[in-house]
């Protein structure tokens, strides 16, 4: 990533003020585009269960997480902690929110870009449809400048 100081110069922003969008301050968190646990993956990601399936042990019927190793269907660390409990039991790394569609390793302790892993994508993407009833959007392309200069 460029300095923040030319990138403020490119954006029009004080120091302060870049810090404050995109420093440390700001939430952001960046996704990983690796996982050694993706070979835990279920073989069928195209037969998952609705996004307004309740947890399965609970039947709590909001800020439920799909398991990517079981397909079950369990409430967040914010409810009840059921996918938590069943990362703890199962070892079973991967979920995907249903909330916001993002997706967590617990292993890695981390979010996965599932637009740009591709073992994520599809399943990403149909519960995508299966939320909103149409596909998503592109995934933004950053582009990145080129090293090379011309004489």
């Amino acid at each position: 990533m460029a300095s923040s100081s030319s990138a403020t110069e490119g954006l029009g922003l004080s120091e302060e003020d870049y810090e404050v969008m995109y420093g440390s301050e700001s939430g952001w968190v960046e996704a990983r585009s690796s996982c050694d646990h993706l070979p835990s993956l279920s073989a069928d990601l195209s037969h998952i269960p609705p996004p307004n399936t309740p947890c399965h042990t609970c039947q709590h019927p909001s800020e439920n997480w799909l398991c990517l190793s079981c397909k079950q269907v369990l409430c967040s660390r914010f409810v009840n902690k059921h996918m938590l409990h069943h990362f703890t039991h199962t070892n079973h790394s991967i979920a995907l929110s249903f909330s916001d569609l993002s997706v967590w390793c617990f292993s890695c302790d981390a979010y996965l870009d599932a637009q740009l892993i591709p073992q994520l994508r599809p399943v990403h993407q149909l519960a995508y449809i299966m939320k909103f009833a149409e596909p998503p959007p592109l995934p933004l392309i950053q582009h990145q400048p080129s090293s090379a200069t011309s004489d």
